[in-house]
């Protein structure tokens, strides 16, 4: 089986079929959803030190923190999307 794989910045990235939503991480709920995943250590950080610019759920319920604006990982994932049905329609 082929996994799509979603670049979540600077080499890091997650199989994009288990991404639930990619959000930005500016709201005090989204703080709160942070904190209580690293206090259940749920939390993956793959911003390498910079600023957290999108938060990703996935379905296993983990948060992965990007220094990618949300915005752009939402683009890269509609990429993907596309290109998954364009390679399933061409071989079937």
């Amino acid at each position: 089986m082929n996994y799509n794989l979603l670049n979540v910045g600077f080499g890091s990235s997650i199989v994009a079929e288990e991404v639930i939503a990619i959000l930005s991480p500016n709201s005090a709920p989204m703080r709160r959803l942070k904190d209580e995943a690293k206090d259940e250590q749920r939390l993956i950080d793959a911003t390498h030190g910079r600023r957290t610019r999108s938060i990703v759920i996935t379905k296993t319920n983990h948060l992965v923190l990007s220094s990618i604006q949300s915005e752009t990982l939402a683009q890269r994932f509609t990429a993907l999307r596309e290109k998954s049905r364009e390679t399933r329609y061409a071989s079937g």
